[in-house]
C-alpha cells in the first residue's frame, strides 16, 4: 500500500509534528515543511482472526486426512501431515511478522529521508541531498520492476513490496517532487502582468 501526503504522520508522530520519541534528531527534522511524505507497507490480505481462523481449518483438514490415512494403515502419513501443518504455521507467522516492516519517504527543505522500521524497534534510516539525488526505475522483463534512489556512488532500493504500477507512481511522484524542490516556482507579485 502506499499512502502519499504532506501532512501524513512520520513514524509515532501525532498530527501537530510532536515526535513520539525523544530523539532530538526527530525534533529537529520535523521542523522543516515536509514537501513529500510517501509510507510504504507490505500488502496484508488477512487480519489477525483471518490468520487464526485459517490456521485452524489447516490444522482441522490436516487432521481430519491424517485420520482417515491412519485408520487405513497408512499411519506414516500422520508424521508428514504433522510436518506439513508445522510448515504452514511457519509461514503464517512470518507472514504476520513482515506486517510490522514500514518504509518512509521524506522530503523536506534540507534533505531526502529514507526510514526503515525493521519490527523490533529495529530501524534504518538513509539521508540523500535532494539536489543531488535521482530516482531510477530499472525495467525487469517478466518481473516486477526495481525503483533505486542514487547519489555519486550511493544506491538504495526503495519500494521493495510494491508492485509494478505502485512502483511506477511512486517514482512519478517522487520525481515530481524533487523536480519542484530543485526548481522552485517563485510567485512574485511585481512581475506579474496586470
Amino acid at each position: 500500500m502506499l499512502g502519499v501526503s504532506p501532512t501524513a504522520p512520520y513514524l509515532a508522530r501525532d498530527p501537530k509534528g510532536v515526535p513520539g520519541g525523544k530523539d532530538m534528531d526527530d525534533v529537529v527534522a520535523r521542523r522543516q515543511p515536509v514537501r513529500f511524505e510517501a509510507v510504504i507497507v507490505p500488502p496484508q490480505s488477512l487480519s489477525q482472526r483471518g490468520l487464526v481462523i485459517l490456521g485452524a481449518a489447516i490444522a482441522a483438514g490436516s487432521a481430519f486426512m491424517a485420520g482417515l490415512a491412519w485408520r487405513m494403515g497408512a499411519w506414516p502419513v500422520a508424521g508428514f501431515s504433522a510436518a506439513g501443518v508445522l510448515l504452514a504455521f511457519l509461514s503464517l507467522f512470518l507472514y504476520r511478522r513482515r506486517r510490522a516492516f514500514q518504509e518512509i519517504l521524506s522530503l523536506d527543505e534540507e534533505r531526502l529521508r529514507v526510514v526503515r522500521a525493521l519490527g523490533r524497534g529495529r530501524r534504518e534510516e538513509r539521508s540523500f541531498d535532494p539536489y543531488w539525488v535521482r530516482v531510477r526505475l530499472i525495467e525487469q522483463p517478466g518481473r516486477t520492476p526495481a525503483l533505486w534512489l542514487e547519489m555519486r556512488s550511493t544506491r538504495e532500493e526503495i519500494g521493495i513490496w510494491l508492485g509494478a504500477a505502485a512502483k511506477r507512481e511512486l517514482a512519478a511522484r517522487l520525481t515530481a517532487a524533487l523536480h519542484a524542490w530543485r526548481y522552485p516556482d517563485y510567485d512574485n507579485p511585481q512581475l506579474r502582468l496586470a
